[in-house]
């Protein structure tokens, strides 16, 4: 089989030449068209809200920031799922959109409820704030630093 593609091949070598050039320059149009990425983003539309209350201990930190922050954004069009974690001393709460939200839309809902929450916490217990433009892999990611002690570094 491979014989009679080869025998054809070099037989019809201008219709072989003319299928590889007009491939070539295809190729040469499509290639900087291609969306190509080390890591495809498939994760969803999500606004992060982050929150420093240094001195307050998780229950507090839930008490006090998450859950107003978490009524505040559950009112929002569009929203599939509010997500919190209160740790001591910081609270993080992620809203997910549904599919198809364009990400800059949906970050101007959450700044605009955010002014709505932070008047219901405390003053001074802290000041929530947007997170950066991020995908939901940013929480794959996570890795930890360690020196040795003999090293003389400060770890």
């Amino acid at each position: 089989m491979f014989n009679r593609i080869i025998d054809w091949a070099v037989i019809n070598r201008l219709l072989v030449v003319i299928a590889l050039i007009t491939l070539t320059v295809s190729a040469v149009f499509i290639i900087p068209k291609l969306n190509l990425d080390a890591f495809p983003d498939v994760t969803n539309v999500q606004v992060s809200v982050n929150t420093e209350a240094p001195g307050l201990a998780a229950e507090e930190v839930e008490q006090l920031i998450t859950y107003p922050i978490e009524a505040v954004m559950y009112a929002l069009p569009d929203v599939e799922e509010v997500r919190s974690i209160s740790k001591t001393g910081l609270s993080g709460v992620t809203v997910v959109f549904k599919e198809g939200t364009d990400i800059y839309f949906a970050r101007q809902l959450v700044f605009e409820r955010l002014q709505a929450a932070r008047e219901l916490i405390p003053d001074g217990v802290g000041t929530p704030e947007m997170g950066p433009n991020t995908s939901g892999l940013g929480q794959v990611y996570q890795y930890l630093l360690v020196a040795e002690p003999d090293a003389g570094f400060d770890a």
